[in-house]
């Protein structure tokens, strides 16, 4: 052998790092608007979800459907995806390497064993959960079948049998909108949110408000959106109580029991200048 320098045998690698630390939360547009994650664990009903032409069927796995706590992984990895690409990197593709003590941190996650547990049980639960449906993506659209990821495996584990590094396959539908950045940001308290409905209603208060001051919409609407099974004057009264507490990220709810609505205001000012002129021109009915 001559010269000074091995050869480079993994130049051509096919799967991207996740090493990027300051990546900002990302979510994609199509998942934020339709209900596909389920808001409670161990769901092994199929769902049915149609509004607007588009449809949306989700079959529980052998360990039930992948939940919207589970969506954290979906997030981490868009994430680093759209950052990557941002920054012009070459090895941008649909599988993922990442360290588990990274994306714990991120997604404000214990790192006790407890942790890392239930970071292997939203993996199974994401790669069993099946979705058929006929949304577009990236212009594209068509009648398709596929996981949440298309599969996993642990890379490294340490001396207690606990998993360090991972890998997972994402399915391309979610790649297509990634590259066609059909992507928004997320405050980084999505991740500190607790209950499942909570996350889902701020979801949707992102998608559908985006850079307007105020997105309202009846409670009925909002409880399909949202994929809830409970009852909708349960619904209600989990919308109440989050508006009451005031805990939402980046938005302020307002419940309008004669109309049967739920007005989302931007925190911003010009939410505040729009929920100031509502209440004038109520008041003045």
């Amino acid at each position: 052998m001559t010269g000074h320098l091995r050869f480079d045998r993994y130049a051509q690698r096919d799967f991207f790092v996740a090493d990027i630390f300051d990546a900002s939360p990302k979510d994609d547009i199509v998942s934020m608007e339709h209900p596909i994650f389920a808001l409670k664990t161990g769901d092994r009903r199929s769902r049915i979800y149609e509004r607007n032409g588009v449809t949306v069927t989700v079959k529980p796995g052998h360990d039930g459907c992948a939940t919207i706590h589970d969506k954290d992984i979906w997030i981490y990895c868009i994430s680093q995806l759209v950052e990557a690409i941002n920054r012009d990197r070459s090895d941008v593709g649909r599988v993922v390497r990442f360290t588990a003590y990274d994306f714990l941190v991120t997604t404000n996650r214990q790192t006790s064993g407890e942790g890392y547990r239930l970071m292997g049980d939203a993996l199974a639960r994401l790669s069993g959960t099946r979705i058929e449906t006929n949304i577009e993506t990236a212009g594209k659209r068509e009648r398709a079948g596929f996981g949440l990821i298309d599969s996993w495996r642990v890379i490294e584990r340490d001396g207690d049998d606990k998993m360090i590094a991972v890998e997972i396959s994402l399915p391309d539908w979610l790649c297509r909108s990634v590259r066609a950045m059909h992507v928004l940001t997320l405050n980084r308290d999505y991740f500190r949110i607790r209950k499942p409905i909570d996350r889902r209603l701020y979801e949707l208060a992102r998608k559908h408000c985006g850079i307007q001051a105020k997105w309202c919409v009846t409670t009925k609407v909002l409880h399909e959106k949202s994929g809830s099974r409970d009852a909708i004057r349960n619904f209600r009264v989990a919308v109440k109580t989050l508006a009451e507490s005031g805990d939402l990220p980046d938005y302020r709810i307002v419940c309008d029991q004669e109309n049967d609505t739920v007005t989302f205001y931007a925190k911003a000012t010009k939410g505040a200048i729009a929920q100031i002129k509502d209440v004038l021109k109520s008041s003045s009915k």
